[in-house]
């Protein structure tokens, strides 16, 4: 009995974490043109109030408003949620979030845009921001029938450790082209997030190639 009620709570947090990412995915698909990157969730008494972040504010509004009613009867029917408070924030720097990266990657693959060379547009971007290191992995059938990946890096991107967790933000989607289905993955990590002591120095520049790899640093 005991050991029932110890896993009750833990079963209550685990089944509303898959419920926000259920939202999270549901709102980056509905939401794409108005690039979405990220929900911020807090429950209070009076409901539920959900924060969105988008670089295109005015399409998730609407003409007065009507955009966050339809989203918030949208979620009410499909996430069984009540009295949901809907508030929409810019995002100062979209260069700075990967998962708004990963979709220009796609966009720009989808309309014929080389890989590569969006890649490291990309990476320029994400280092003019202002970033500490950025890595963009492109997986699919890149050079032939066997499927490939490719990595871009650029600057310092921490691997493991708390610095890892608490300093590098991730962003993942795919994309359907006609040579088949792609993934874009981007790792941005922040300077603002490093604390002194653990200040990271930029490494030397190079190029490492492997079989059914290829790495470019910026």
């Amino acid at each position: 009995m005991s050991e029932q009620i110890e896993r009750s709570p833990i079963k209550k947090i685990l089944n509303k974490q898959l419920a926000y990412a259920g939202l999270d995915e549901y709102l980056e698909q509905e939401l794409k043109d108005a690039g979405y990157g990220g929900v911020e969730v807090s429950e209070g008494p009076l409901g539920v109030r959900l924060t969105l972040y988008v670089t295109r504010p005015g399409l998730v509004i609407g003409r007065r408003g009507i955009g966050i009613k339809d989203i918030s009867d949208k979620l009410s029917s499909k996430f069984k949620l009540s009295n949901i408070q809907i508030s929409v924030a810019e995002i100062e720097v979209p260069e700075l979030n990967p998962r708004v990266v990963c979709h220009r990657i796609a966009n720009s693959m989808q309309r014929g845009t080389p890989f590569r060379r969006t890649a490291i547009w990309a990476l320029n971007q994400i280092m003019n921001a202002g970033a500490l290191g950025a890595e963009i992995i492109i997986s699919g059938k890149i050079r032939s029938e066997r499927a490939h990946y490719q990595k871009f890096v650029a600057g310092v991107v921490p691997k493991s450790g708390e610095i890892s967790r608490v300093a590098v933000l991730r962003g993942t989607t795919s994309v359907l082209l006609k040579a088949g289905l792609f993934g874009v993955k981007v790792k941005i990590a922040l300077k603002e997030k490093i604390v002194p002591e653990y200040e990271l120095k930029p490494v030397e520049p190079a190029v490492k190639e492997e079989e059914n790899v290829e790495e470019v640093e910026r």
